[in-house]
């Protein structure tokens, strides 16, 4: 499966981003996705992950009722949707694909490549 993701940007702390991560190739419903970070100079690290009908969620603490995962797999689309954002949010933002639940990025066979997320305080 191929994964595209955008909707990154600069934002003011406070402020909301929605992030999308397209898919094609393969039957997209079969499919676990998350969203992964990585600050700048740091590592990449987990952020939220959805069921592959959607029906279950999970979020890193840090962004526990900021961050909204959701996906409509009759268009193939993942969504972060980012709220209250803060400076410390800055990174880029990577989608990854699985056919089994994980939380660990080395479980996802398949990523996009990245969008910029920058938060200005």
């Amino acid at each position: 499966v191929q994964l595209q993701a955008s909707g990154g940007g600069l934002v003011q702390a406070g402020g909301s981003l929605r992030l999308s991560c397209e898919a094609s190739g393969r039957t997209f419903s079969n499919y676990h996705v998350g969203w992964f970070r990585q600050p700048p100079g740091k590592e990449r690290k987990f952020v939220a992950k959805i069921g592959s009908s959607g029906d279950s969620t999970y979020y890193v603490e840090s962004v526990k009722g900021r961050f909204t995962i959701s996906r409509d797999n009759a268009k193939n689309t993942v969504y972060l949707q980012m709220n209250s954002l803060k400076p410390e949010d800055t990174a880029i933002y990577y989608c990854a694909a699985s056919p089994s639940p994980s939380l660990f990025a080395s479980r996802f066979p398949y990523w996009g490549q990245g969008t910029l997320v920058t938060v200005s305080s």
